[in-house]
C-alpha cells in the first residue's frame, strides 16, 4: 500500500488514508486484547511470547514491509511504524522482536540477497513461520562494530565460521541468523555477512541474559564452532557485511524510535488516568500544576518525537536518504521514553515504585531503547556528521 503522507509546497501532509487508519485500529484492538493483558506476566516469567507472535504473524506484521511476492504484507513504512507503536504500547518485549525481524534480517535479505535467498529464507520470515536474529555485536565490539573478531574462512565451496556474538535478541529461539564475520583484514572492509540456519552443526545459544527490562524478548549469546555454510549463504559481496548491517540499521532505528514512543505513550496514559483518579489535599492531583504541567511536557515530548519518526519513515517510502532522520528519531524517541516513564513513576508516587502498577515495568523497559541498535552517543555521532556534511565540511 502507499502512504498518503505526501509532500506539498509547504512540506508534508500527515493525513492517513482510511485504509491506514483501519489497519492501525485493527492492530490496536488486537494488542489491547491479546498482548497487553499478558505483559506483566511475561515480565515476571521471561516466557517467550510465541502465542502473541503467531497472532501478529496472522496480521502480516512479522513481514510488514516485505513485498507480497516474498510473503510479506507490503505495508508502507509509515503504517508499519504506527503499528509498531501500538505493539510497544501493549508490551515492548513483543515489539522489539517484531522490530528486529522487520528492520534487520528481512531488510538485509530483501535489499542485498539473491532471489534464491529470498525464497528460502526471507519468505518464511515474512510469513511469520520463522524468527530472525541479527548477529553483529560481540563482547568486546559494541559501538565499535568494525573491531569484531568472529572469523569466516573459505573452505572449498563454503565457509567455516568461528566466534561468538553477544546480546542477540531471540538468539535462543531464532530459525535464521544474519551473521557478520571477518573474511579479510582489520577494519570495516574485512567483514562479510552470512545466513546461518537453525540446527546447523556447531551453532549454539547461551541461556537468556538476566536483564533490567524487556524480559520476554530473550537475549542470549550465540556461539559458532566450526559452523559450515555454503557460499550461496553469503549475502551481498565479500567485504560488504558492515555496509549491509549499517544500512539496515537505519530501518531498525526508525522502528526503535516508534517502539520507544509506544512505551512512553502507555506511561502517559497510565499517569493521566491515575492523576484523574488520585486525590490528595481534598482534590484530584491533576489539579495541581506540579502534576498537570508534568503531563503536558510528557505529551509534548511524545508528539515531537513521533513527528520526526514518521518523517524518517516517509523518507524511506519515497526512496530518499533517511539515515540522519532515523538517528534523530531513535535519539529523541528513546530520550522521551526514559523521561516520560520516569515522570510517570513520579506522578504515581510510592505506588509507581511497586510492581502492582505498570509504570514500574515501563520505566525498566524504556532504558534499553537508549542503548540497543546504536547508543544515544552513536546517534549523536551520526547526526553531527550529517550536519557537517550538509555544510560541505
Amino acid at each position: 500500500m502507499t502512504s498518503t503522507l505526501t509532500p506539498t509546497q509547504e512540506g508534508m501532509s500527515f493525513a492517513l488514508s482510511a485504509e491506514q487508519r483501519m489497519i492501525v485500529q485493527h492492530v490496536r484492538d488486537f494488542c489491547r486484547a491479546e498482548i497487553a493483558p499478558r505483559a506483566a506476566e511475561y515480565d515476571r516469567s521471561g516466557e517467550y511470547p510465541r502465542e502473541q507472535l503467531r497472532g501478529l504473524a496472522e496480521l502480516g506484521l512479522l513481514g510488514a514491509t516485505v513485498p507480497e511476492e516474498w510473503g510479506g504484507a507490503g505495508l508502507d513504512s509509515v503504517t508499519y511504524a504506527l503499528c509498531l507503536e501500538e505493539i510497544a504500547a501493549a508490551d515492548s518485549s513483543v515489539a522489539v522482536i517484531v522490530s528486529v525481524q522487520n528492520g534487520l534480517p528481512e531488510q538485509m535479505i530483501l535489499k542485498y540477497g539473491t532471489d534464491e535467498q529470498r525464497g528460502k529464507y526471507l519468505r518464511p520470515l515474512a510469513e511469520g513461520r520463522h524468527i530472525g536474529a541479527f548477529c553483529l555485536t560481540e563482547a568486546h565490539a559494541g559501538s565499535d562494530a568494525a573491531s569484531l573478531r568472529m572469523r569466516a574462512e573459505r573452505d572449498g565451496d563454503g565457509w567455516i565460521l568461528n566466534g561468538s556474538k553477544a546480546w542477540i535478541t531471540s538468539g535462543g529461539v531464532a530459525d535464521t541468523f544474519l551473521v557478520m564475520a571477518r573474511t579479510g583484514g582489520p577494519g570495516a572492509r574485512g567483514v562479510s555477512c552470512f545466513i546461518v540456519g537453525k540446527g546447523t552443526p556447531g551453532l549454539s545459544a547461551g541461556k537468556p541474559e538476566e536483564k533490567m527490562g524487556q524480559h520476554a524478548a530473550q537475549t542470549t549469546t550465540v556461539t559458532f564452532e566450526d559452523v559450515r555454510v555454503p557460499h550461496a549463504n553469503l549475502v551481498g559481496e565479500e567485504g560488504q557485511g558492515l555496509v549491509i548491517a549499517l544500512s539496515s540499521l537505519d530501518s531498525g532505528r526508525v522502528g526503535i524510535g516508534m517502539l520507544a514512543l509506544g512505551i512512553a505513550r502507555s506511561a502517559l496514559e497510565h499517569a493521566a488516568r491515575y492523576a484523574n483518579e488520585r486525590e490528595q489535599f481534598g482534590k484530584k492531583i491533576r489539579e495541581f500544576e506540579g502534576v498537570s504541567f508534568k503531563i503536558a511536557r510528557m505529551a509534548a515530548k511524545i508528539e515531537a518525537a513521533r513527528l520526526v519518526a514518521l518523517k524518517a519513515a516517509w523518507l524511506k517510502d519515497q526512496g530518499q536518504p533517511f539515515s540522519k532522520e532515523a538517528s534523530v528519531a531513535k535519539l529523541l524517541g528513546s530520550e522521551a521514553a526514559v523521561e516520560v516513564t520516569r515522570d510517570a513513576v513520579q506522578i504515581f508516587g510510592g505506588n509507581g515504585y511497586s510492581r502492582e502498577y505498570p509504570v514500574e515495568r515501563l520505566y525498566r523497559d524504556a532504558k534499553i531503547t537508549e542503548i540497543y541498535e546504536g547508543t544515544s552517543e552513536i546517534q549523536q555521532l551520526v547526526i553531527s556528521r550529517a550536519v557537517f556534511a550538509e555544510l560541505g565540511g
